[in-house]
């Protein structure tokens, strides 16, 4: 059997680690104490079928068994706000992801608190869900582990290199390996680095949120996922509250993230203009990194210069809701088996694309 080394303990790394655990001997390395720490433990956790380019969408779509499976989803349903003047930007997403146009008065019935002096289209879409992040990730980390993968954490990688016998790489102590998955967010440019594979830019970017009490005297657990038009804004139902962001993305170092104040208040003055109920406080926030590569697809593949390394990098912030299918095609790509999703897929997603 060969020996894997998954560089990342987000939802990338686990995914791929279950998909592989049992086909080979597995060993993954997070560098923090604990597995899903950065991007994948701070999700928005939604399910949305209509999001991102047509390769993220077919990624979601080979994904959706998993889901529905393992009863991960529940239903959220989205809407889609416009205020006058935002027309044409709204007509346009609601095409691109096959919304229905409904009037403000009926977002209202399923909204109260909408500003109808602000509100001027509204558009909705049944089939979102909500993801349980927590038992799809334990899923993931369950099944590496009762196929035998080793799961080390506190195992920071600084040092990467190949001899004779394959890779070695230093995370406190010497792990060798047949192939590497680079799985590790928004340092995979770094990983690489040290690999000397393909320099492909993975740009880190900061995503901020608030969570912010239920508007008073409103049960808010069945209302969709509420956007801006040209996702200028987002809010989200959650556990009895509503989580707000400005849904930014600025250009980072990769680290951990932390919220800014100005940015959590522009965030939820967007949200209030739409809506009569004005926060009052926050109960907490946080940030998340979504990470690009340059041309924003992911990298899903082995490097064009090393074979045995392999990327599993740029989600953008749609590891979670991608994970089932990339972890497939993940392991289709080391052990060296037609790609489930299709060649044509594949090839899209592929490193050799930046060569």
């Amino acid at each position: 059997m060969r020996n894997i080394v998954i560089i990342g303990g987000g939802a990338a790394g686990l995914s791929a680690a279950a998909a592989l655990a049992g086909e080979a001997r597995v060993t993954l390395l997070e560098a923090e104490d604990a597995l899903s720490y950065h991007s994948s433990g701070r999700s928005a956790a939604a399910f949305v079928p209509g999001y991102g380019n047509r390769l993220t969408q077919a990624l979601i779509a080979a994904g959706r068994g998993h889901f529905e499976n393992n009863h991960l989803l529940s239903p959220r349903g989205m809407m889609l706000l416009a205020k006058a003047g935002e027309d044409a930007t709204f007509e346009a997403e609601m095409a691109a992801d096959t919304m229905t146009e409904i009037t403000v008065e009926a977002a209202l019935d399923m909204v109260p608190i909408l500003n109808r002096d602000a509100v001027a289209r509204v558009a909705v879409q049944k089939d979102v869900y909500d993801i349980d992040t927590d038992a799809l990730l334990q899923g993931f980390t369950k099944c590496a582990r009762a196929n035998g993968a080793q799961i080390v954490t506190k195992a920071r990688v600084t040092d990467i290199a190949r001899d004779a016998y394959g890779w070695r790489v230093t995370a406190g102590e010497i792990y060798r390996a047949d192939v590497i998955i680079n799985a590790a967010g928004a340092w995979a440019s770094e990983i690489a680095a040290m690999a000397g594979a393909q320099d492909i830019e993975i740009t880190p970017n900061q995503r901020s949120v608030a969570r912010v009490p239920a508007p008073e005297g409103y049960d808010v657990s069945g209302w969709p996922f509420l956007m801006g038009v040209d996702e200028q804004w987002y809010a989200k139902a959650d556990a009895g509250a509503m989580i707000v962001s400005p849904a930014e993305e600025e250009p980072v170092p990769a680290g951990d993230a932390w919220a800014e104040d100005m940015v959590l208040a522009e965030g939820i003055a967007r949200y209030e203009e739409m809506v009569t109920a004005q926060v009052s406080r926050m109960l907490s926030n946080w940030a998340g990194l979504r990470s690009f590569a340059p041309d924003r697809t992911f990298v899903l593949g082995a490097d064009a210069t090393m074979p045995s390394f392999i990327w599993c990098a740029g989600q953008g912030g749609n590891g979670i809701q991608t994970s089932p299918a990339a972890g497939r095609l993940i392991a289709d790509v080391v052990l060296g088996r037609p790609p489930e999703i299709g060649t044509e897929i594949a090839d899209a997603l592929s490193p050799a694309r930046f060569t």
